[in-house]
């Protein structure tokens, strides 16, 4: 690990810059263990505290993980998807992502990943998704079923075998979750229904039928949703 010496006014980005040029070159891996502090603030010519920062940066960014103790250390982390998920989330809260953006995403990602999910999903995927519909026919009260809900495009994001759309699909039903905190329960009856008649053609891999069956659900839920907003905007609620 070849570690340059770096401009003091720059210092924690640089460090951090250095650190991931390394994983993008493959000379640092997941699990890999940086140099101690002691020895790597004099490679780079900075000192402890200011190499601290720059961990704690690349920590709050999900590359790397600090550990206490004798075999602790700053640990290149294997990539999670938490920090694009509360990014989006944070990005809803200062209003970069609006109710409307977020509930026609919804729509359109979940259209991709209908398609793909009905040419790879496998057994044990569809076994995963009949059993969230029936723990959300069970659930006790509105927020568990609505859990339950947002949990469905998880899973069926997951059978499509492609990370970035499980992420990105994880980001929305985060941020989903927090919208509907914000305009409160509400009589989605049709979801179950809607659900079981979706798995059918998903089984028969009848992409086309699933694709049109969730597309005519979560518009439905747009527009309920949407309706729910304006009426709580006109009351004087504030967006954040």
């Amino acid at each position: 690990m070849e570690f340059s010496a770096i401009a003091p006014a720059r210092a924690v980005d640089e460090i951090a810059a250095q650190v991931r040029d390394m994983i993008a070159a493959g000379t640092l891996k997941p699990g890999d263990r940086l140099p101690p502090e002691r020895d790597l603030s004099a490679r780079l010519g900075v000192s402890r505290n200011t190499l601290r920062e720059a961990l704690r940066a690349l920590e709050n960014a999900g590359i790397v993980e600090m550990r206490k103790g004798a075999t602790g250390g700053a640990f290149v982390m294997p990539g999670n998807s938490g920090v694009i998920v509360n990014g989006m989330c944070d990005l809803y809260h200062l209003g970069a992502i609006t109710p409307a953006q977020l509930t026609e995403a919804r729509v359109w990602l979940s259209e991709v990943v209908v398609r793909v999910a009905s040419a790879r999903a496998t057994e044990e995927d569809f076994a995963a998704l009949e059993a969230n519909i029936d723990a959300s026919a069970k659930a006790a009260d509105f927020d568990e079923r609505a859990r339950h809900n947002r949990d469905f495009h998880v899973i069926l994001a997951r059978a499509t075998r492609n990370p970035i759309l499980v992420i990105t699909m994880e980001g929305i039903v985060e941020v989903f979750g927090q919208f509907i905190a914000q305009i409160g329960p509400g009589d989605n009856a049709f979801i179950l229904p809607s659900r079981r008649r979706f798995m059918k053609h998903l089984r028969a891999r009848d992409a086309a039928a699933a694709a049109a069956e969730m597309t005519k659900a979560l518009v439905r839920l747009q527009t309920k949703y949407m309706a729910q907003w304006s009426a709580r905007s006109a009351a004087g609620h504030g967006a954040g």
